[in-house]
């Protein structure tokens, strides 16, 4: 079995998708209207995008508390790279530099009110031979 899918909501649809898009590496394969799409990575595994729009309401979503989306990185240089073009992008919250969390590093931000982890995958065999 594998994960088909999450479906994230948020407010502003057209700068998720250019975030997704853009630094995460998904590409489009349904738009319906610019309120809802459904992107697609090299893994497989798709990523819905629902404007708050189509709940009928204005206010950005909430997640609960700690629930998040992790991207993994080839090791900390990439996640250096994705930091500093992160911060080029208007709109977005980071938490602090990159650094070690848990048996890993990475960092923590926010799109909208949706928080956001890159760091290395502490499970990758390259990573756990330099530790």
């Amino acid at each position: 079995m594998s994960l088909n899918h999450i479906n994230l909501v948020v407010k502003d649809f057209d700068k998720a998708m250019h975030l997704f898009a853009h630094y995460f590496g998904f590409s489009m394969i349904a738009n319906r209207n610019s309120k809802m799409a459904v992107l697609e990575n090299n893994n497989d595994f798709a990523l819905v995008i629902w404007g708050q729009v189509l709940n009928k309401k204005e206010d950005i979503p909430e997640y609960p508390e700690n629930f998040h989306i992790g991207f993994y990185q080839e090791d900390q240089e990439a996640v250096w790279y994705m930091y500093k073009k992160l911060q080029e992008e208007e709109g977005l919250r980071l938490e602090g530099e990159p650094k070690h969390i848990r048996n890993t590093f990475g960092f923590y931000f926010y799109f909208e009110n949706l928080m956001i982890e890159v760091s290395v995958n502490p499970f990758n065999k390259k990573t756990i031979e330099r530790a």
